[in-house]
C-alpha cells in the first residue's frame, strides 16, 4: 500500500502538468495564447493588490518593532497560565493571521532557542501548519477582486485560526506528553 501511495505521489505532479495542456490542445484551445493572457491578468492583479500588502506589512513591522507583541504577552501571562497555554506561543499565534514570513521568523527563533524536539516547538510547528494567514489572504484575494466589504470572512477566518491554535496545543500535549 505504501509503495502504491509513493508511486502515485511521485507521478501526480508530472501527470497534472502534462494532462491539462494536452487536454486543452485536443479541444483545439490555443494553449500558449491562453497562458500568456492569464499571465497578463496575473500581473494586473499583482499591481492592484500591492497597496493592500504594503499597508499590512508596514503595520505589522511597526507593531512588532515597537514591542507591542511582547507587551501583550506579558499582560496576558496570568490568563494564559490558567488555561495552560504557553506564553512563548502567543507572539506566533498573534502573528500568524497577519504574516507567514513573520510567523516563520518567530518559529525559527523558537527552534534556535529550544531545539527541534521541545514540546513548545512542536506546538509552534503544529500551529504554523494548522492556521492561515487570514488577513494576508483577505488582502490578496479581496483586493484582487476589488471587494471592499469582507462581511463574515474575517471573523470566520479568525475563529478558524483560534481553533487551530487551541487544537495544536491540546493535541501536542496529548501526543507528545505534558510539559
Amino acid at each position: 500500500m505504501v509503495r502504491c501511495i509513493n508511486a502515485v505521489s511521485l507521478l501526480a505532479i508530472p501527470f497534472l502538468l502534462s494532462f491539462f495542456p494536452l487536454y486543452a490542445a485536443l479541444r483545439r484551445i490555443p494553449v500558449y495564447e491562453e497562458f500568456v493572457e492569464g499571465a497578463k491578468e496575473g500581473f494586473n492583479v499583482a499591481v492592484r493588490i500591492i497597496p493592500y500588502l504594503v499597508a499590512m506589512l508596514v503595520a505589522i513591522g511597526m507593531f512588532r518593532g515597537a514591542g507591542g507583541i511582547d507587551l501583550l504577552a506579558k499582560m496576558l501571562k496570568p490568563e494564559l497560565d490558567l488555561v495552560h497555554f504557553p506564553t512563548e506561543l502567543l507572539p506566533m499565534a498573534l502573528m500568524r493571521p497577519l504574516s507567514g514570513s513573520g510567523t516563520l521568523a518567530l518559529f525559527s527563533d523558537l527552534v534556535r532557542q529550544r531545539g527541534p524536539d521541545d514540546l513548545i516547538v512542536r506546538m509552534a510547528g503544529t500551529i504554523y501548519g494548522s492556521t492561515e494567514t487570514t488577513f494576508y489572504v483577505i488582502a490578496v484575494y479581496f483586493g484582487a477582486a476589488s471587494v471592499k466589504r469582507t462581511r463574515h470572512a474575517v471573523p470566520a477566518g479568525l475563529i478558524a485560526d483560534a481553533a487551530g491554535v487551541m487544537a495544536s496545543v491540546v493535541v501536542c500535549r496529548l501526543v507528545f506528553g505534558a510539559n
